[in-house]
């Protein structure tokens, strides 16, 4: 059979799984190049090395499934760099009979600054946003960010777990800045959508266009930063646009799972570059600031839950808001649909799931003692000493403070853990939320240490 004729018919199978505008945007320049049926393997010609491994990363999965469906063998997909496709084959290779195929956008053109306005999510602003002591820095930070981009933090870089609240920061920026100037060229972009582009405009030669567009916004912000990891191409556009900006004075924000040393799939020179800003870390937030999200998050409805209710979600949901929010529109979902009185009882029943799962990840306070002993270089013994010199003292409040945040349990167990009473551990997690407010490498070495444990 040939080549291209096997290929014209997995076009229309490709086009019906992804749809059409995806099939447009990445795989409409493929050139089908040979079909050896003695080594199963179907070879692509595509336009570089750099499409080749993308296409290869994303797309050479189902490309193989459908092939093999079309063929009825299992088929292996290669990648050649070095083809292009003519216009007029690339103009017909798209069928348009087939449904998915979106009809032409016949509205106006929106300018690149309404896009930028389209994209980002209104209920995501400073208002809404609960301030409390696992994220007040990087919202101070936020804030002088919005009001003075480009000069008060350049690059603002904002790290924590998943579900703590990064995203929601980075677009209350996109959306103050606008609030502040309608003409404000900004753009919210997550890694991936970065990448996208990215391919898509060296698919159609247009990376002078590209650029252009980027380098000459006042505000450019990018989510999940860590996803650049391993992708050389992508990560080296970035790292110019990065440059180019930040000699312009223009605002860069961006957002990471993690601290930008523990980005080890990054080249070492981007790394450095967002460590020429401020880097602050959002940390899971403590009981009083998860009560309060949860009072936040009931404000818009009409349902509403009583003090007792939102504190048993909170004291059993720690890991992060995302998980909290679940829990409370389970809540509501229930009350909406059978009209019944939500009480303590019924709640712990509906979300004995949640609480389930999130007990599960939980950490034992005895790991804690262990780690935290193994990095300040002291014997797990001395967690439960009477010993209170300052290079016992100080590590032992830290790991107090990290079972309160890190584990479900209450005061007086934690006190049982550590050999002290609960007023002790109430001290010593007080102390250390002071510390870390004044004392960045302090705060950096907690952070660390709750990151690791958390993994």
């Amino acid at each position: 059979m040939n080549c291209e004729t096997v290929w014209a018919s997995v076009q229309t199978e490709l086009i019906a799984k992804l749809d059409a505008d995806t099939y447009n945007r990445y795989l409409v320049g493929v050139v089908p190049l040979s079909l050896d049926m003695e080594s199963d393997a179907f070879t692509l010609g595509v336009l570089n090395d750099f499409v080749a491994l993308w296409l290869d990363s994303n797309y050479k999965t189902i490309i193989a499934e459908v092939l093999s469906a079309v063929l009825g063998t299992s088929i292996t997909v290669l990648f050649e760099s070095g083809h292009t496709r003519a216009a007029a084959d690339i103009s017909s290779a798209v069928a348009p009979t087939i449904e998915t195929q979106p009809q032409p956008d016949r509205r106006k053109p929106r300018s690149a600054d309404e896009d930028a306005i389209f994209t980002y999510r209104p209920d995501f602003s400073f208002d809404t946003f609960v301030i409390g002591n696992n994220n007040r820095i990087c919202h101070a930070a936020a804030i002088a960010v919005s009001k003075d981009p480009g000069k008060a933090y350049n690059p603002l870089f904002v790290y924590g777990g998943v579900g703590l609240g990064k995203t929601h920061l980075l677009q209350a920026i996109a959306n103050d800045v606008i609030r502040r100037s309608k003409c404000a060229r900004i753009r919210y972009l997550t890694s991936e959508e970065f990448v996208n582009l990215y391919v898509e405009a060296m698919q159609k030669k247009s990376l002078p266009a590209f650029r252009r567009r980027l380098r000459s916004l006042d505000v450019l912000i990018i989510d999940d930063v860590q996803f650049f990891e391993g992708k050389v191409g992508s990560s080296e556009e970035f790292f110019h646009t990065f440059n180019t900006m930040h000699n312009t004075h223009k605002q860069i924000v961006v957002a990471s799972d993690r601290n930008p040393q523990d980005m080890s799939g990054l080249e070492q020179r981007l790394v450095s570059r967002f460590e020429w800003g401020l880097s602050a870390e959002i940390l899971p937030p403590d009981l009083e600031t998860r009560v309060a999200i949860l009072k936040k998050k009931q404000e818009k409805q009409s349902i509403k839950f009583s003090d007792d209710i939102l504190f048993l979600i909170a004291k059993r949901i720690r890991s992060n808001i995302r998980n909290l929010e679940s829990a409370l529109t389970k809540l509501i979902m229930n009350i909406s649909a059978f009209g019944s009185t939500m009480t303590i009882d019924r709640a712990e029943e509906l979300l004995v799931d949640k609480f389930e799962s999130e007990s599960s990840k939980l950490l034992s306070i005895e790991a804690i003692q262990r780690r935290v002993a193994e990095y300040y270089d002291i014997r797990v013994a001395d967690m439960t000493s009477k010993k209170r010199p300052q290079n016992i003292a100080m590590p032992r409040m830290v790991a107090m403070y990290l079972s309160r945040n890190l584990t479900n349990f209450s005061f007086p167990a934690i006190g049982d853990a550590f050999n002290r009473n609960h007023a002790t551990i109430l001290h010593a997690v007080g102390k250390i939320e002071k510390k870390m407010q004044v004392d960045e490498t302090f705060r950096h070495a907690v952070g660390q240490l709750s990151r690791q444990l958390r993994t």
